[in-house]
């Protein structure tokens, strides 16, 4: 199962001005200060996949480096990222796990130790859509990963939705829920060695 593909958040389109429309695009420095704040997160997300299938359920985020997507029934996949390593699950296949360096997704961008989207080459797009900023990034010198395009709405600054690229010419969405920030999210969620034995908690 492909991870992380593309969908269009369903808002209001607003008629603004250049300028009233550059006043609400968050910056750049703002944005990365509001993912280097975001320590460990858990909410509910819809994923549109690249063959147009919806898939939902749980994330789990712990930065640096490692998340977690638990799918509801009737998808049977777990997605796991710890140790610089994803691993994708399935446990109705008969084939082994899938696995690959979480460095060669356009994800690892967000959840770095220290995210700097004013880095050189890094950000290829940063506008304003009327209802959210929309910037796009890519890894400078890998760009041939893809790239991921990131939502996010002010006041306070929250992270709605992203979209990944991948190399491959594959696109991925997910829009995240309300997330609920802090907490004690325990090291065995983002076991990449045994991800099928955290299927069922």
């Amino acid at each position: 199962m492909r991870i992380l593909t593309s969908l269009t958040l369903a808002v209001g389109l607003a008629v603004m001005t250049p300028l009233a429309a550059a006043a609400q695009k968050l910056p750049l420095n703002e944005v990365s200060a509001y993912l280097n704040k975001l320590q460990t997160a858990k909410g509910e997300f819809t994923q549109i996949n690249d063959d147009g299938s919806i898939s939902t359920g749980t994330i789990y985020i712990k930065r640096p480096g490692k998340v977690r997507f638990e799918y509801n029934p009737p998808d049977t996949a777990l997605v796991v990222a710890g140790s610089n390593t994803v691993v994708i699950f399935d446990e109705k296949s008969n084939q082994p796990a899938e696995t690959y360096p979480l460095a060669r997704t356009p994800l690892s961008i967000i959840l770095a130790r220290n995210v700097n989207l004013g880095a050189a080459n890094m950000v290829t797009g940063h506008s304003y859509d009327g209802t959210a900023t929309v910037v796009t990034a890519q890894d400078p010198a890998n760009p041939q990963y893809g790239n991921i395009q990131l939502k996010f709405t002010g006041n306070p600054v929250e992270l709605r939705q992203w979209i990944i690229n991948d190399g491959n010419g594959s696109q991925t969405t997910v829009v995240l829920g309300d997330l609920q920030k802090g907490g004690n999210l325990p090291n065995r969620l983002f076991d990449v060695g045994t991800p099928g034995s955290n299927l069922n908690r």
